[in-house]
C-alpha cells in the first residue's frame, strides 16, 4: 500500500540512487542542486537549515511516497507567488527500478488529495519538459492540463534547448481514485 510521509534526511540516499543517470538527474530538475552526479548532503542542504528546519518554513513541504519496502518516491509542495490557494509541485522522482507500476501516479494522487483536503488548494500546478514523455503521460493521468495561468516557457535541459510545458489542475476537477 502506498503512502506519503513526511520527508527524512535519509531519504536523500534514495534520491541520489535514482538519479543514476544525467538524463534522469536533468529530468528531476537536478541542475537546481548543482552538478551531476549530486550527493544526499547537497539535498538535504537544499532542503533544511543548520537547525534541521525546512529552509521555507510554511511554505515547503518535501515528501516521500512509501509502501511496504521503503521509499518508492519523492517530490515537494510548496506556494507560489505568496498564494496560498496556489500550489506548485517539484521535483518529482519515482525509484527506477519501480517505473511502469503507476507508482508516480498514484503518489500524485495522494499528493493532490492533501492538497485540495489538507492544504485547501484551489489550484495544483507543475512544469515538465516536453521531452520527459513518461512524466508528461504521468501528469495528464493525474488530470493535469494546460495552465490558464502559467505561460509555457523554454530552457537547457540535457545539454539543449527544450520547452516546459506548464500544467495545472483545479480542485473542482480532481477525483481521487485509490
Amino acid at each position: 500500500m502506498l503512502r506519503l510521509r513526511p520527508y527524512k534526511n535519509c531519504d536523500a540516499n534514495y534520491i541520489v540512487s535514482w538519479c543514476n543517470s544525467k538524463e534522469i538527474f536533468s529530468f528531476w530538475g537536478g541542475e537546481r542542486f548543482g552538478q551531476f552526479p549530486i550527493s544526499p548532503e547537497i539535498i538535504n542542504d537544499k532542503y533544511f537549515n543548520h537547525n534541521g528546519d525546512c529552509i521555507e518554513e510554511d511554505n515547503f513541504y518535501p515528501l516521500t511516497a512509501v509502501d511496504d519496502d521503503g521509499p518508492v518516491g519523492h517530490f515537494i509542495i510548496r506556494y507560489i507567488n505568496g498564494d496560498n490557494r496556489i500550489l506548485r509541485f517539484g521535483w518529482v522522482i519515482v525509484d527506477d527500478k519501480k517505473r511502469g507500476q503507476k507508482i508516480g501516479r498514484h503518489m500524485l494522487k495522494l499528493g493532490l488529495k492533501y492538497a485540495f483536503d489538507i492544504l485547501d488548494a484551489e489550484r495544483v500546478t507543475i512544469g515538465v519538459f516536453e521531452n520527459n514523455l513518461s512524466a508528461l503521460h504521468c501528469y495528464l493521468s493525474c488530470g493535469f492540463h494546460k495552465s490558464a495561468i502559467l505561460e509555457d516557457s523554454v530552457c537547457e535541459c540535457n545539454g539543449e534547448e527544450t520547452g516546459v510545458l506548464e500544467l495545472e489542475i483545479l480542485k473542482d476537477e480532481f477525483i481521487f481514485e485509490s
